[in-house]
């Protein structure tokens, strides 16, 4: 048990202990990388932070390559690294991605950036897709690629569905391909003010193969992590020549769009339409709009959000559909509270979401039990002290969300699926302040997920018009097996069965 040995370590005398003392997974970072490449520890590394913490105790340090950690999961813990962050807070640089940047002569988006040059680009991204009028502005478009999704589903299981009744027909599916093809969908609506028709019945190569990009983009960056890019660069390894042109793919497919949604901009502002019709052209078209941002910089920031605004929102939904297919009456409470706020909400969806805190618990329950990304970390600026042992300022420290949303020591029944304990009366009824250190998925602070509220928005948006459109079960109801590329991912997508209600 974790308690024994937090109790153990604090020593009688009461001192705090060096960093060397530290439980640790071994001294010498490349017979770990070895370890790690022999029993395929890249994929599971969120089970391996899982068996550590329970033989070690909540801190241990890790040191793989050229990468060294303190790994952390209590939320006291967290809570102090957060406080350490300091004015530009710094998380870990994805090396891999920065050469990629610098060798293609390509400027950096603001998740690679960091000083003051990324607090000054990142509060003019803020006002376009942070803030509540932002928000306002792009949450109709969202909407109505969520309808439209369930309208091409319903279509789809009237025609391909069993049932001796038309309105009661069901389908039984892998909906990951729809999901992804959603979220590109959404996020193009969302950055470039315009749909790209991913929901034709032959969608475009060209976005099939940018989902494909992403999906190489991701996996072969974990790898990568831990050795000098440079030094595979020279050598010309494999693995770093397939993570750059899966990156040259991204950029492609982001240049040729941003180029298209520019030239539709600049004939519509010539002859005058935006201003009149108020046309909302999407946050390019603000960005360009405000002109804050250099083009180069623009462009930059389009392509992450681009890039990271699709696994990371159609994976958590297959997860969320599984979750609730598995839990009928989890579902149906859920159901109920939507059905309710959009009857009174008359068709607005912002009205809508806020009737049904249920559904925004239900996200932060499938973030709970599967963290898109398995670490949130930052370097103190100061040194610190966590589970009395001394940490020097300029340490990596990860909070590991993983192991935490499954840990008895931070919530009661860890492995049930409760979108209701994230409501506020159950939370104010727990102890302490640290209770707000238990949901950190989008990470926390000034430099918290900048794609936060569109994937926030997008993934309860389309969860409730699924809700109101269909009864979801699963044909089988044993837990997911999981597996880590850059996200945490299932690894056989979930089969849901789509009933019309």
């Amino acid at each position: 048990c974790v308690c024994s040995l937090t109790l153990g370590k604090r020593g009688v005398d009461g001192r705090v202990r060096g960093f060397e003392e530290i439980p640790h997974t071994g001294r010498n970072g490349w017979i770990n990388l070895l370890k790690f490449w022999r029993e395929n520890r890249f994929q599971q590394l969120h089970l391996h932070m899982e068996r550590t913490f329970n033989a070690l105790g909540p801190i241990y340090r890790e040191k793989v390559g050229t990468l060294s950690s303190v790994n952390i999961l209590l939320p006291a813990d967290i809570s102090e690294m957060f406080k350490s962050e300091g004015l530009h807070p710094r998380r870990m640089t994805l090396e891999p991605w920065a050469t990629h940047r610098e060798i293609r002569n390509h400027r950096k988006g603001v998740f690679l950036k960091n000083g003051e040059e990324w607090r000054s680009d990142r509060l003019q991204l803020n006002k376009e897709v942070m803030m509540s009028a932002a928000v306002r502005r792009f949450l109709p478009l969202l909407d109505d690629v969520a309808k439209d999704f369930c309208r091409l589903l319903e279509d789809r299981v009237e025609r391909e569905g069993r049932g001796a009744e038309e309105a009661k027909r069901s389908l039984t599916i892998d909906p990951s391909p729809d999901l992804f093809r959603f979220a590109l969908e959404a996020s193009c609506h969302v950055l470039y003010g315009e749909r790209i028709g991913l929901f034709s019945s032959s969608p475009s190569l060209e976005s099939q193969k940018f989902i494909w990009a992403v999906e190489r983009m991701l996996t072969t960056t974990p790898p990568l992590l831990y050795l000098p890019p440079r030094l595979l660069l020279r050598v010309g390894a494999p693995l770093w020549t397939e993570h750059a042109t899966a990156w040259d793919h991204i950029f492609s497919h982001a240049e040729a769009r941003i180029q298209r949604a520019y030239q539709r901009l600049s004939s519509s502002q010539g002859s005058g339409t935006v201003a009149a019709g108020g046309l909302y052209g999407g946050v390019l078209g603000q960005l360009i709009e405000k002109g804050k941002l250099s083009l180069d910089l623009i462009k930059a920031n389009i392509t992450e959000l681009m890039a990271g605004g699709v696994d990371t929102t159609a994976v958590p939904l297959q997860f969320g559909l599984f979750e609730l297919g598995r839990n009928p009456e989890v579902q149906d409470r859920v159901r109920q509270q939507v059905k309710r706020s959009w009857a009174q909400a008359g068709g607005d969806p912002q009205k809508a979401l806020q009737g049904a805190p249920l559904l925004k618990g239900t996200i932060k329950e499938i973030l709970r039990l599967y963290p898109v990304g398995i670490t949130v970390q930052r370097y103190p600026v100061h040194d610190i002290v966590l589970q009395n042992y001394h940490i020097p300022a300029g340490t990596m420290v990860q909070a590991c969300l993983y192991p935490m949303g499954r840990s008895s020591q931070v919530f009661e029944e860890p492995l049930n699926f409760d979108p209701g304990r994230w409501s506020v009366s159950r939370e104010e009824g727990q102890r302490g302040e640290v209770m707000g250190f238990r949901s950190l998925a989008f990470g926390f602070g000034a430099r918290q997920c900048v794609g936060r509220r569109i994937a926030e928005n997008e993934m309860q948006l389309l969860l409730m018009h699924i809700l109101l459109r269909f009864h979801l079960s699963v044909p089988s109801s044993e837990d997911l097996q999981t597996t880590a590329t850059l996200i945490l991912q299932p690894k056989t997508p979930p089969r849901i069965t789509f009933s019309k209600l």
